[in-house]
């Protein structure tokens, strides 16, 4: 039985990379997932930690510094609000619905920053109950999944152009990959608006994981850095000014698209009914509250040039 699930993890993943969009690699690993167990648990755990890094890097190789300076500095006017307002609104949210304080901040965390790098920082900092970091996993992994989904449909009915597209995906969507994987969908150019400002974006989790410490007064935890962002404005300096042939450029670019598109299938397979209903209906309302906030303030913002 055994075989026979690693030859269909195999078949999928393979599948996937050569033929499968963004979303649809990420609803395969799914399907998969409700259908067999992961042969391949411990290879997908490392393989999301670090083959997602190695794929952001590459991507920095066809960014030129100049959409990084003007990418970043426009993300960054939202990225300060909505921090700021998610935070905001996930605490009083959270008292409202009664729920946990720490399981409340690693989901408005979670959402305000990065996802599950968010989740996992601030955990080493506050240090909750093993309970509330699945809970909170588990919502945010399943709201990534359908904006997998939503965003670029959304977004063709709108009418936003290339940039538009890139920043609301960066600003609204939780995790970094979800967010590489939407704007891909859209075209090159969102990719490239989405990827600066998301990784710009995801900085901040330093100083919110020294917030969190003061908030819940933990002296020993350790406030985890990002080096890969460090790696990604080094690509997009080398791609920048180095004289780089076009032909080894586009292969990097290409073979990076790929083990995004791998990436997304084994975080389909981590995708589970049980921890959505692990996480109870609580969480669940406060985490897709905030969010459908943080989607439709963004694309206001965005859509009437508020900022």
């Amino acid at each position: 039985m055994i075989q026979i699930q690693r030859g269909i993890f195999i078949l999928l993943a393979l599948i996937s990379v050569t033929f499968f969009s963004s979303p649809l690699a990420l609803l395969a690993g799914f399907i998969f997932a409700l259908c067999c167990e992961n042969p391949f648990e411990d290879f997908t755990k490392l393989g999301i930690k670090y083959i997602l890094k190695v794929a952001i890097v590459g991507l920095g190789f066809s960014i030129h510094v100049s959409e990084l300076k003007s990418a970043g500095l426009e993300g960054l006017k939202f990225t300060v609000i909505s921090i700021a307002t998610i935070l905001i609104l996930g605490y009083f949210l959270g008292k409202k619905l009664n729920i946990h304080k720490k399981l409340t901040w690693l989901i408005s965390c979670g959402t305000a920053i990065c996802g599950g790098s968010a989740i996992a920082a601030v955990s080493s900092v506050i240090k909750p109950k093993a309970h509330d970091i699945s809970v909170s996993l588990g919502v945010v992994f399943m709201l990534n999944a359908l904006a997998l989904f939503i965003f670029p449909p959304v977004g063709h009915f709108l009418n936003m152009s290339q940039y538009d597209f890139g920043l609301w995906s960066a600003i609204a969507i939780h995790d970094t990959s979800s967010v590489v994987g939407a704007a891909m969908s859209y075209g090159n150019e969102a990719l490239k608006v989405a990827t600066t400002v998301k990784l710009a974006r995801t900085l901040w989790i330093i100083p919110i994981s020294i917030l969190s410490g003061f908030i819940f007064k933990n002296e020993k935890g350790k406030v985890q850095i990002p080096l890969f962002i460090l790696f990604f404005v080094v690509a997009i300096l080398i791609g920048s000014y180095v004289d780089i042939p076009m032909q080894i450029t586009d292969s990097i670019t290409f073979i990076s698209k790929k083990l995004l598109i791998f990436c997304l299938f084994l975080i389909g397979t981590t995708l589970s009914l049980k921890n959505l209903k692990q996480a109870g209906h609580k969480p669940f309302i406060l985490a897709v509250s905030i969010w459908i906030f943080i989607s439709v303030f963004s694309l206001l913002m965005i859509h009437f040039k508020f900022l």
